[in-house]
């Protein structure tokens, strides 16, 4: 393990550096939004006023591409739904919308989410003088409750961990670099698929990564992880980049970076493979990593820290988790539980 103070120093200082140096890049922004998936089911003036809103709220607020690509799936929804102008709709348009999602059997959480696309949207017309009115004022987002992510237990992790067969096998030691990175940096998929191979400090044991809102962080990793990426980066990465020049750490097998649901795909042929009955994604070591890191003392606002979460409240929800685990071994073993 690492200093908490020593650490907590050393990562400011070295994020505070990089975010200095970082410059926005929006050719980059622009050639992505172009790029998105636009179909013709929606009018050419909606998916204009789309458009001009992902380059705003890209520019102005810094958001990732998978921020930007959930909006414009949301508005896209919205945009399908009627003939008219996005910024004409009234609140009682948005209102049977929102009714229709939920009796096709759409979760509360998705729900809630699509309506806070909508918000963002209909803020950021009235902030640059397109509209007056927000439609969606008076909209209460639905209720929730406590969300607790699923997660695996130590013995399953393990399990998990163990199951590429990686000898003599270079996608299969990726793989297993891979696993063992996430577990040990709890980082978001997204995250560890767009790692590039100076990203790591192997000296250190420190990868640094380019989060939401396009801040950085340094993440510690430990001597496990650091055994597999080593062994990873000698015997097998030249081997899935033949005569090609990629930064990507973690390449495909055509020699490009990696896609979150490529990962995802090979992590569930894993958990099928050693019989967990559990329903798991890659997200899921997240949460384990957050934890098993709570269950064996760390530090709530050093996870927050690794994590990337904004909110201290976003990192609490694995205390509820710990606490319940906690919970059930005493019903479960006390005498008079």
């Amino acid at each position: 393990m690492f200093a908490k103070q020593n650490f907590i120093t050393f990562a400011t200082d070295q994020v505070d550096r990089l975010a200095s140096k970082r410059k926005f890049d929006r050719q980059s922004i622009g050639a992505f939004i172009a790029d998105l998936e636009w179909s013709n089911t929606i009018s050419s003036s909606n998916e204009n006023t789309i458009r001009e809103f992902l380059n705003e709220v890209a520019y102005q607020r810094g958001f990732s591409h998978n921020t930007l690509d959930a909006y414009r799936r949301d508005l896209h929804t919205l945009a399908k739904h009627s003939s008219e102008s996005l910024y004409d709709l009234k609140e009682a348009d948005l209102l049977k919308i929102l009714v229709q999602r939920h009796e096709q059997g759409i979760s509360a959480r998705s729900v809630a989410r699509f309506l806070s696309s909508l918000r963002c949207f209909y803020r950021t017309a009235i902030e640059n003088g397109r509209m007056v009115d927000d439609p969606t004022a008076q909209i209460e987002l639905p209720k929730l409750g406590t969300y607790l992510p699923s997660h695996l237990s130590e013995v399953e992790i393990e399990q998990l961990l163990d199951a590429p067969e990686w000898k003599e096998n270079a996608t299969e030691l990726r793989n297993k670099a891979m696993l063992e990175l996430l577990y040990a940096t709890g980082l978001r998929v997204s995250e560890l698929v767009g790692l590039s191979v100076d990203s790591l400090n192997m000296n250190q044991g420190i990868v640094r990564v380019l989060g939401k809102g396009n801040k950085w962080r340094l993440v510690p990793f430990g001597d496990e992880a650091r055994y597999w990426l080593q062994k990873y980066l000698s015997d097998a990465r030249f081997q899935l980049l033949p005569n090609q020049a990629n930064e990507a750490l973690f390449p495909s097998q055509r020699g490009r970076a990696m896609s979150r649901s490529n990962f995802w795909r090979i992590v569930n042929v894993y958990v099928r493979q050693i019989g967990i009955n559990k329903t798991v994604s890659p997200h899921t070591l997240r949460h384990a990593f957050a934890t098993h890191l709570l269950n064996h003392g760390a530090d709530l606002r050093v996870v927050q820290m690794m994590l990337g979460h904004k909110s201290l409240s976003t990192t609490q929800i694995y205390t509820y988790i710990a606490d319940h685990r906690l919970r059930s071994l005493h019903a479960e073993h006390h005498p008079r539980g």
